[in-house]
């Protein structure tokens, strides 16, 4: 019961120390109002007043970003999702008359563009707002000999949302949906825009802290196969020669192992 008691004793003296100091370190740089958020408030929504309150802030912590007056963020859409009692940053509010919704998430230069998704397409499902993908598409140039290729059409591409869902799930399920809608620069809307029409499309999911572009080229069927095209003839006069040209070797026969569920198949070609 001693010990117990002292350590009680201990306990408070400690705390009333630490909060004389804070109080008085408070007191010497003092403190400022700055705007935060009433409640927990989802993204997407135009603050109104009483979605906001003034809130102390140390002086000495500056907060770049911050506002003084709620006046300045009244009609203002939301672009990120805030906790209660959370400074509302610049950095977290949309244009001023950019809208609402789904809108008020583009930023100025930017466009929303919507692409038909399957479980395939949306990478079994995992696709979440905030996604970082690359855009894939198989398809066969026009007016050529040549078979079909893949090329990576679009790197490092944020997708804005899964369906109608702008937030990710917190569970973190996978949702399969019909439609994926990426945030893009105009130029690269036509592209993606192009591409769909042109061909299959296809998303690679990508790490969110990998924001490196590769220098890749088109990936052609002749390649899968192992079929080397044959080397351009030298310039020049031909001599003609008496020996036998070896016939080409037949090309390596590929064996993929397809699984759907408890099923497994095998697809050569």
């Amino acid at each position: 019961m001693i010990a117990l008691i002292l350590a009680a004793i201990l306990a408070g003296l400690v705390t009333m120390y630490f909060n004389r100091r804070l109080r008085a370190s408070n007191a010497a740089h003092g403190m400022v109002k700055i705007v935060g958020a009433v409640n927990d408030l989802p993204a997407g929504i135009p603050l109104a007043g009483k979605d906001l309150e003034l809130m102390d802030w140390p002086s000495n912590l500056q907060l770049p970003g911050s506002f003084a007056k709620m006046d300045e963020l009244l009609g203002r859409p939301l672009l990120r999702a805030k906790s209660a009692h959370e400074p509302i940053l610049q950095r977290d509010l949309g244009a001023e008359g950019s809208g609402v919704g789904l809108s008020g998430k583009i930023p100025e230069g930017m466009r929303a563009t919507a692409v038909r998704s399957n479980e395939i397409v949306g990478v079994a499902g995992f696709l979440y707002p905030g996604s970082k993908v690359d855009v894939l598409c198989t398809f066969t140039q026009p007016g050529t000999s040549g078979g079909a290729m893949t090329h990576t059409v679009l790197q490092d591409v944020e997708v804005l949302t899964a369906g109608q869902t702008i937030e990710p799930d917190p569970s973190g399920k996978p949702q399969t949906v019909n439609v994926v809608t990426l945030l893009l620069n105009p130029e690269d809307s036509q592209k993606l825009q192009l591409a769909s029409s042109q061909g299959t499309i296809q998303f690679v999911l990508r790490s969110g802290a990998d924001q490196k572009t590769v220098e890749l080229k088109p990936t052609r069927l002749e390649q899968l196969a192992g079929i080397v095209p044959a080397p351009a003839p030298a310039e020049g006069p031909v001599k003609k020669t008496a020996r036998r040209t070896p016939a080409p070797k037949p090309p390596s026969l590929y064996v993929l192992e397809v699984i759907q569920g408890t099923k497994r198949s095998e697809e050569k070609f």
